[in-house]
């Protein structure tokens, strides 16, 4: 089964959104299509953004709601310390090695995001780096 990291952006446009690749993505998730490894820095950055003002009053979304989902995704996700060494390899945005260390972890195959930094570098020690968009075709051809 593939191993993917999501990207914190791609996990807050599934929640806010039920149309498009994210959303999708995330459903492909809880059907069992692919394995999703997380870090507790990802999980944290997700509560962190959806409970931020801004995007909590917008998408009317509940505290309950929020920790459900992080519940969700440490019962149901490969949680790893997400501590491998990839200091430097996003000079222009450090706080995105997050997902870098994550995957590296983790065995992942592939990390999954909207973020032009991590997008920029296409592959990183074997892992390819995809839109959402990408990741759902990869995910339906290897059905």
């Amino acid at each position: 089964m593939l191993r993917a990291v999501l990207d914190t952006n791609v996990i807050v446009s599934s929640v806010i959104s039920k149309k498009g690749a994210p959303f999708h993505l995330v459903q492909a998730w809880t059907d069992l299509r692919f394995t999703l490894i997380t870090s507790t820095s990802i999980i944290e950055e997700v509560q962190r953004v959806l409970s931020e003002h801004r995007v909590k009053d917008v998408f009317r979304l509940t505290d309950e709601r929020i920790s459900q989902l992080a519940e969700t995704m440490r019962q149901n996700a490969v949680v790893v310390q997400g501590d491998a060494d990839v200091r430097g390899a996003i000079p222009e945005d450090p706080s995105d090695e997050m997902f870098l260390a994550a995957a590296l972890k983790g065995k992942a195959g592939f990390i999954v995001s909207g973020d032009k930094h991590l997008l920029g570098l296409k592959t990183f020690r074997g892992i390819e780096i995809q839109t959402a968009r990408k990741f759902l075709d990869t995910l339906n051809a290897d059905k």
